[in-house]
């Protein structure tokens, strides 16, 4: 178990909640802590998710943004423990956390990786909670390691295509995660189907442009949610559906306007609306496609009012009261 080094057990204490709210009416009576390190097999016949903390800035750290992310994962977990539950029929579980404390963020991703294969092959959807976008990385690594030779289409919510070049001694940031994954796939001559949603014009240099055409990365434009054109959206989303046999969808915070998100190393003010995503987000859930899932990005020090970790803790809410699973998995 390399990952116990970096392994953090679940915290009690970031779940509380009203005080007079009815027996399993809410998240935080009804998460159960789960320690990886005295149980890392986890029995259960209901639909179970896992919340897997990132506690990392080092990707931050590394594409000179504004660190504060490693906070993000108990924001969002304080988030989450005040909203409803609506259905009965899955289990959630907080897994703890992976963290990064070192400075080393290459043994980190790789920790990150060996608890999503865990979790998987258990029949467990994780759900990875940030942290930098860096966390892709090592999510991705851990699904690949269950499933080399799947076809699985990516979705990426994002302001950015992530897809900036790796620093000079080859290592990674918060913004190379997705040029990390279509290298690998390249290299293992695997097929590379990366989708992202909401990508600015103006987020992104032109050679950025040009490396997402080089590894023809599918895009929805944020120009195009804010001008109404959702049915192309869900066309897009179909497509990434039926053409793959799990999808894995990654949503990074700053995708969102930040009067939504102020909460972000790189704010947008022509982010997207949370109703150009909800919809899209819910196909997904629904699609049976869907593998695993991260949020990522949350620095709860430039938050206001908790706007943005209320906002990754409803995206969780959509996630869980509308995911199906796989026929073929589960």
């Amino acid at each position: 178990m390399s990952w116990n080094k970096r392994y953090l057990p679940p915290d009690k204490a970031q779940w509380q909640g009203r005080a007079d709210s009815p027996p399993t009416s809410s998240f935080f009576q009804t998460v159960l802590m789960i320690n990886l390190l005295d149980n890392p097999t986890i029995v259960t016949e209901q639909q179970t998710f896992a919340l897997v903390g990132f506690r990392c800035d080092e990707g931050i750290r590394r594409n000179l943004g504004r660190i504060g992310a490693a906070e993000g994962p108990n924001a969002i977990r304080q988030a989450l423990a005040r909203l409803p539950i609506q259905k009965t029929n899955f289990v959630c579980l907080d897994v703890g956390n992976i963290s990064c404390d070192d400075g080393d963020l290459e043994a980190s991703q790789e920790a990150l990786a060996d608890v999503i294969t865990l979790l998987l092959k258990q029949k467990i959807i994780p759900i990875v909670i940030g942290g930098g976008h860096e966390l892709a990385f090592g999510h991705y690594q851990g699904i690949t390691k269950l499933y080399p030779k799947s076809h699985i289409g990516i979705i990426n919510f994002d302001a950015h295509f992530d897809m900036r070049p790796l620093l000079h001694d080859n290592k990674g940031t918060g913004g190379t995660s997705f040029l990390q994954i279509a290298k690998a796939h390249r290299s293992a001559k695997r097929r590379l189907d990366y989708n992202c949603v909401g990508i600015q014009h103006a987020g992104n240099i032109r050679q950025l442009h040009d490396t997402a055409k080089k590894y023809k990365t599918k895009i929805i434009w944020a120009d195009e949610l804010h001008q109404g054109q959702l049915e192309k959206c869900v066309d897009f989303v179909d497509r990434v559906i039926d053409e793959n046999e799990f999808v894995y969808v990654s949503i990074c915070l700053d995708v969102f306007s930040a009067a939504f998100a102020p909460g972000v190393s790189a704010i947008q003010p022509l982010g997207l609306l949370p109703y150009h995503v909800i919809p899209l987000i819910r196909q997904l859930a629904a699609s049976g496609k869907a593998l695993s899932y991260d949020i990522a990005e949350l620095s709860p020090r430039y938050d206001i009012d908790h706007c943005t970790a209320k906002l990754a803790a409803n995206l969780i809410y959509e996630i869980v009261h509308h995911h199906r699973h796989h026929s073929n998995l589960w």
